[in-house]
């Protein structure tokens, strides 16, 4: 199986193709963009295309990472890959940033638990429990910081994600550390969506609401024949 991996979740807009047979990546770009994902996703996608000697017609899928992420990043993302999807007649499958980071972390320190952290502002984090077989035993949720220090005590756990040193000094001990970041490499995408069973449409994870909000002074009262003014 050939597969296409997409990534916007964070700063990264990234894409890969990989060969599930083979269990190798063919080809990858990778551009540190903070912003614009939506600008660059397809040239993204075809540098990677390219590098692999691969076109759109020899995909037999899609791959993309459904968050917790920028907000934007993974609508523009997972919108992306259905479209392929859909146009191609190949499932998209969709891994989250929690997941692919805790792979990493259990690829480092094989046979631990592992707890994938991500800072998500407003003193809370979005975090998820895994165990010593990379099986979820929690979340992904929206956690305090002491909530998290305590799920990584008890577990005993090597900590993931840009959390990390947050919870490791707020534990006030050392803990074994996988990568501290927002996302994880692509071809970790790409090789844990090789192994699911393609299931329903992906959707972005967004654990709450986005930032933005309307301002209240700027909400106009009702107007309509309940309204005395």
């Amino acid at each position: 199986m050939k597969l296409l991996a997409i990534d916007c979740a964070a700063n990264l807009c990234a894409a890969c193709v990989y060969d599930a047979g083979a269990g190798k990546e063919l080809g990858r770009e990778v551009r540190d963009l903070g912003k614009g994902h939506a600008e660059h996703l397809m040239a993204v996608i075809e540098k990677a295309l390219q590098g692999g000697g691969r076109g759109y017609h020899e995909l037999d899928a899609v791959a993309v990472s459904i968050g917790p992420g920028s907000f934007t990043g993974l609508r523009v993302g997972v919108s992306t890959a259905r479209g392929l999807a859909l146009a191609l007649k190949v499932p998209a499958i969709g891994v989250t940033t929690l997941e692919a980071l805790a792979a990493e972390g259990a690829h480092a320190f094989p046979g631990r638990a592992v707890l994938a952290a991500l800072d998500a502002g407003r003193e809370e984090i979005h975090a998820a429990l895994y165990d010593r077989a990379l099986v979820k035993t929690y979340g992904p949720s929206v956690v305090t910081l002491a909530e998290a220090v305590t799920m990584a005590v008890n577990a005993d756990a090597v900590l993931v994600g840009t959390a990390a040193p947050q919870i490791a000094q707020a534990a006030g001990r050392a803990f074994d550390t996988g990568p501290v970041a927002a996302t994880a490499d692509i071809a970790t995408y790409a090789r844990l969506a090789s192994a699911k069973q393609p299931g329903e449409k992906p959707k972005p994870l967004y654990l709450r609401g986005a930032d933005a909000k309307p301002q209240a002074g700027f909400i106009l009262p009702r107007q309509g024949k309940g309204n005395d003014s």
